[in-house]
């Protein structure tokens, strides 16, 4: 049996792939699993835990991460995963996959295909809800939801923040949240935009001196406020298609999406495009001339209203 889990909630298909080992190795033994890494393991190395038989065992698991980083077994997959012995159980980690390639399309079709997008934040704060309750916690919508906004969308970091959320407190609160838990750099630029464009000039400050306040330098600042342009951009020429859609075809959060798509409709493109060539114009000054890079990106966030 070949499994393939593919995707970029690597928390999702990580604790499945513990959850698979875990139960083969329990059954079958420690000495029935291998482990191997298409870029660090050689071909030779791959081809062997695959054509061979099980030692002093009636079944063996292998488990391949990222198999395509390597040349070779990219060229020969098919005719060693056809071939594979009866006795061999196969899970292949594919983070990312080309869809247009032959080993994408022998996956999906002649394998368990598995796919784990990442979560919007409100399946996160649905999961973090019922993950506390599994773990003898309590976590509020609300408070879940708050969870996400302060850490950030990553699924992995949320599970280790929770953990000691329970262990310090079952019942999480907001207050021991902030306790507990840093607020991620990430997590606030959308609100600093958000605020900017509004014409919240008050909050647009305290934001931005929340932001330096974490230690996040004007030129990642910048960064983060490119990337958000960006989003905001692909939303604006999307045309009337919904939040979900513009996600799936821009790999992006539909969380992130519709959160941007407030910003899109107050701006025209070209209104759109200048505030982007603003934003491009201070990078260049910052690189080139000595000027405060904090007074030119706070006038630069205090012009955003349309």
């Amino acid at each position: 049996m070949i499994t393939t889990l593919t995707g970029e909630n690597s928390f999702a298909w990580g604790e499945l792939v513990r959850g698979l080992t875990d139960s083969f190795v329990a059954e079958h033994g420690e000495l029935t699993l291998e482990r191997l890494d298409g870029e660090e393991d050689d071909f030779g190395l791959i081809q062997q835990a695959l054509t061979s038989l099980p030692f002093l065992a009636t079944q063996k698991m292998v488990v391949l991460r990222m198999p395509s980083k390597n040349k070779q077994f990219l060229e020969q997959f098919e005719q060693l995963l056809v071939s594979l012995p009866s006795t061999t159980d196969v899970i292949i980690v594919e983070p990312k996959l080309d869809k247009r390639l032959n080993y994408y399309k022998f996956l999906k079709k002649e394998t368990d295909f598995q796919e784990f997008p990442e979560l919007d934040y409100n399946a996160l704060a649905g999961w973090l809800t019922s993950t506390a309750k599994e773990n003898k916690g309590s976590l509020g919508a609300g408070d879940a939801r708050y969870l996400v906004e302060h850490v950030g969308a990553n699924q992995q970091l949320l599970a280790h923040e929770l953990d000691k959320l329970i262990l310090y407190n079952p019942n999480i609160t907001r207050q021991t949240i902030d306790l507990l838990t840093e607020r991620q750099p990430q997590s606030t630029v959308f609100q600093l935009l958000e605020a900017a464009f509004a014409g919240r000039n008050r909050e647009t400050l305290e934001l931005y001196a929340q932001q330096r306040a974490l230690k996040v330098e004007p030129q990642q600042i910048i960064a983060l406020l490119a990337w958000q342009l960006h989003v905001v951009a692909v939303v604006k020429t999307a045309g009337d298609r919904s939040a979900d859609q513009i996600a799936q075809a821009a790999s992006m959060n539909p969380y992130v999406v519709r959160k941007s798509q407030n910003i899109a409709r107050s701006l025209s493109l070209p209104e759109l495009k200048k505030r982007v060539a603003d934003l491009a114009t201070i990078d260049k000054r910052l690189k080139r001339t000595p000027i405060n890079p904090d007074e030119a990106l706070q006038h630069y966030l205090l012009t955003l209203k349309a």
